[in-house]
Parts: structure tokens; C-alpha cells; sequence
């Protein structure tokens, strides 16, 4: 099997790949409305969401952005995954049950207008809706991105071996529309069952293998590591405390404004089946991540030690280690999982950007939707998809951005933005509208304005997290400076809850 590994990693890609081209034909006739379109017809048990939430939110930012990231900068990426588990749970006890209860009182299709019903104000929905927006567009960067350069790397030593990355992404985009256009996030929700499995045990086996690719075991590669930069394999890493820090901000109290998570929690079949998702998010994310950490320090260790040559990029950590230090076999199922796991995510983050622009801007402009809002929702999700695709290209060729790079920023976006206005708003009934319209905007300013004129924050501060603690203090400041606004009735009771 040694001799065909190459034949055998990209068998398993290419099947896996035509069996979720086949799942979203299958969704395609399943979805026959916006709703279904975008909220999946509030019809998902508590295995489905679960996997969903959890591989959501690893896919390309973990599998291809996490060992980058910890083969350039050492252990300080741990501040993310733990921290991001956290931010589940945050977001389960503080929002996950009110949001479903106001899915069934208003028949909500998408976050904001669960926002704009909690607030009275089409402002606060429309503010909402582009905050998705901009989140969304670093998000699929970060996919597509992700999706190319294992593609790229695959490819590598193949027939094809001088492939470009873009023609690497326009191949990554050409699928992953065709999976979102057909089956909506249907397509999305159900492979990632499969995809959620294939991580937690793939996560497992690579993480022995990883632990195993030294004769000295993780002994070895810790001292192999602490000899060329005690820093890199210290609690706090090349980052340093305050950096780290700002990531475990970031990630936890960010964690209840990730629209990717919540709208899947909208979409659970029965309330009571909540109380059973967060165990299972958690448990999958936990198995899944361990590859995170594994490979990212085992190909340092291997590199500094002369094992293997220095990597082009740190974004190939995980492809070479799968393509050189693992059993054939394993590689091409992690891969296929990974390419699935991709593009599931690049639908949830499509779905719930076609239906801001599609859905929610139209009402908070117009009072309405548009009509046949199902065709133009597939329009929309094409036309993100090429805006994300130029983002991606964009911020690599300008200064070769790492993908957790990338995917902080859609995470900061999204945790500065919506984290005051709906983890806290919908606990606290003395929060405003104003308040939530100057939290939003406010937020996108700073984090946009960090990332458009490259400001580097001191100490490795993430501008998200800045952002964020700019984006609470006003929320908290201005929710007390106004009048507080009347509730309705109903809103009110879910509060009480």
C-alpha cells in the first residue's frame, strides 16, 4: 500500500467528495422553501446538532490553521482550543434554550431577526446582518484557503505538480458551491455526522502517530524543541502572556456571538433535546483538536532534527505529516474527512451570510423579503463565495496570512459584534437598542479598521479581542445612559425562563 500511497490518499478524497456531492443533490429535494433553506426546518435531533456545532467549528481553522499555527509559534494556540470549549458552553447556558423559544415565537429564519424581535429596532437587525456578513467573508476565507493549500499539497508530486494555489481555491470554490447551492444547510447538518465521527477517531489515531514519529517519543520532541526556543513549548509560547490572554478573551466570551453555533442551536427539533447537545460538542471537539497541538509540534520536532526538510509554509504541517508519517490509509481518511469537514463549514457560514443578505437586509430596508427568496438565496451564496475567494487570494499574496490568522479574525468579528448584544441582551432586560446598534457598529469599526491598516496591537493583543471589550463596555455604558424600552409580553416571559 506504501508503494500506491499517493493513488490511495486521493481515492478516499475523491470518493468521499462525490458522496457529499450526492448528499447535497439529495438535500437539494428535501429543501423546498427559504426556510428550509436556511433554518432546516427546525427538524434536527440532538446527534445531528451536536456533530454540526462542533465540526463547524473546527474544520480548516484546526485541521489546517491550528498545527500552522503551533509550528510557528509553539503552545500558544492551546489558549485556543481550550478556550474555545468554553465558549460553547457559555454559549449553551446563556442563549442556546431562549433563542429556540424565540425561533418558535417568532418563526425566526435566521439570527437577526431573533434580534430585531428581541429589540424592536430593524436597525439593530440590519446591523446584525452586516456584521454576519463581514464575519462570514473570514470565515470562508479561511475554507477556501485551508481546502487549497491540502489540495495544492496533494497534488504536489502528482501529474500535476506545478498547480497554482489559485487555481487550487477556484477548484475548492467550484465544489464547495455546488454542495451549498443544491442541498442548503441540509447538506451541511448531515454530513456532518459522518464528518464528526471521521475527525474524532482520525483525531485519535493521528494524535499516536504524531506522539510516535520520533524514536524518543513526545520526550524527545519536547527537547528537541526547548533546545532551539525554550519559549515555543512554554505555557505561554512565542506569543507571550498577554497575547494568550487576549485569546482566551476572545474565545470564551466571544464564543455566544458565533452565528455558526447559534443558528444551530434555532434549528433543534424539541427544546428539551438542548441539555444533550453541549455534552456531545464537546466531546467530539475534544477528540478532534487533539491533532491541533500533535502534528504542529511533532513536524517542529521533525524539521529542527533534520527528519524532514523546513516547510515552504506552516499551513502544510498537517498535509506533509498525513503524506509522510502516517499509514496511507489514515491519511486519505483524515484527508477526506477534512475536505468534508470544509466545505460543511463553508455552507454553514455561506447559509446564514445568503440568508443576512437575502433574508434580513431586505427586511430591515424594504419591511420584506424578496420575492422567490429561495432562488435568490442560491444566487447570494454564489456571489459570497467569489467575495470570499478574492478576500482569501487577497490576504495571502499580501502578506501570507496563516488560516488560524484568518479565522481568528472571522471569530473576533463575529464575538466583538453580536457577544454583548445577544449573550447579554437576551438575559438582561435592561439592554437597549441603541446600545446594541453603537455595540455593533462600533466593533466592526475598530476590528475592520485593525485588519484593513495592518495595526499591530503590543504584546500580541488580538485587535478581535480589543474590539470585543470595547464593544461590552459601551453595550453595558449606553444600555444604562437610555430609557429602558417595554417588552412584549411573550419576549418577556422567555426571558423569565
Amino acid at each position: 500500500m506504501e508503494a500506491h500511497r499517493d493513488l490511495v490518499i486521493l481515492s478516499c478524497v475523491a470518493f468521499y467528495l462525490l458522496l457529499c456531492i450526492a448528499v447535497g443533490l439529495w438535500a437539494m429535494r428535501r429543501t423546498q422553501s427559504a426556510h428550509d433553506f436556511f433554518m432546516a426546518g427546525r427538524s434536527l435531533g440532538v446527534l445531528v446538532t451536536g456533530m454540526a456545532i462542533f465540526s463547524t467549528t473546527l474544520s480548516g481553522f484546526a485541521f489546517v490553521g491550528g498545527p500552522g499555527l503551533v509550528y510557528t509559534m509553539g503552545v500558544s494556540s492551546l489558549w485556543i482550543v481550550i478556550t474555545s470549549s468554553i465558549g460553547f458552553a457559555l454559549s449553551s447556558f446563556l442563549i442556546s434554550k431562549r433563542l429556540r423559544l424565540f425561533a418558535e415565537l417568532c418563526d425566526t429564519a435566521s439570527l437577526p431577526d431573533a434580534v430585531a424581535a428581541r429589540y424592536g429596532s430593524e436597525t439593530a437587525r440590519l446591523l446584525t446582518a452586516i456584521a454576519i456578513l463581514l464575519g462570514v467573508l473570514g470565515y470562508l476565507a479561511t475554507q477556501l484557503l485551508a481546502m487549497a493549500t491540502v489540495l495544492k499539497s496533494l497534488l504536489e508530486g502528482t501529474v500535476i505538480d506545478q498547480i497554482s494555489l489559485v487555481t487550487c481555491v477556484m477548484i475548492s470554490l467550484t465544489v464547495m458551491v455546488f454542495y451549498c447551492v443544491t442541498g442548503g444547510i441540509l447538506a451541511s447538518v448531515y454530513t456532518d455526522v459522518v464528518q464528526g465521527l471521521v475527525m474524532m477517531v482520525g483525531g485519535v489515531l493521528v494524535f499516536a502517530a504524531a506522539l510516535t514519529a520520533m524514536d524518543g517519543g513526545p520526550v524527545e520532541m519536547v527537547t528537541v524543541i526547548m533546545q532551539d526556543d525554550p519559549e515555543a513549548i512554554s505555557p505561554w509560547g512565542t506569543l507571550g502572556m498577554l497575547g494568550c490572554l487576549s485569546w482566551y478573551f476572545m474565545f470564551i466570551v466571544g464564543g455566544p456571538g458565533q452565528p455558526h453555533i447559534i443558528t444551530k442551536n434555532m434549528m433543534v427539533r424539541r427544546v428539551v433535546d438542548l441539555k444533550h447537545i453541549l455534552p456531545t460538542s464537546i466531546a467530539g471537539y475534544f477528540f478532534s483538536a487533539l491533532l491541533w497541538i500533535s502534528i504542529g509540534l511533532a513536524m517542529r520536532a521533525l524539521v529542527l532534527s533534520g527528519a524532514h526538510p523546513e516547510l515552504s509554509r506552516a499551513d502544510t504541517a498537517a498535509a506533509v505529516f498525513l503524506q509522510v508519517f502516517t499509514h496511507p490509509l489514515l491519511a486519505g481518511i483524515v484527508f477526506a474527512g477534512l475536505f468534508a469537514a470544509i466545505m460543511s463549514t463553508g455552507d454553514a457560514f455561506l447559509n446564514i451570510g445568503a440568508a443576512a443578505l437575502i433574508h434580513d437586509i431586505p427586511i430591515a430596508l424594504r419591511g420584506r423579503t424578496p420575492s422567490r427568496e429561495l432562488m435568490w438565496a442560491r444566487i447570494a451564496t454564489v456571489a459570497l463565495a467569489l467575495a470570499a475567494a478574492a478576500f482569501a487570494l487577497f490576504s495571502h499574496f499580501q502578506n501570507a496570512r496563516l488560516v488560524a490568522v484568518l479565522g481568528a479574525f472571522g471569530w473576533g468579528t463575529f464575538g466583538a459584534a453580536l457577544a454583548p448584544t445577544v449573550a447579554i441582551g437576551f438575559n438582561w432586560k435592561r439592554a437597549t437598542a441603541p446600545a446594541a446598534i453603537v455595540a455593533i457598529s462600533t466593533s466592526l469599526v475598530f476590528n475592520l479598521g485593525i485588519e484593513i491598516f495592518n495595526v499591530t496591537i503590543p504584546h500580541g493583543i488580538s485587535g478581535g479581542a480589543l474590539s470585543l471589550l470595547i464593544s461590552l463596555t459601551l453595550f453595558f455604558g449606553v444600555s444604562l445612559a437610555t430609557p429602558q424600552q417595554p417588552l412584549d409580553p411573550d419576549i418577556e416571559a422567555i426571558m423569565d425562563m
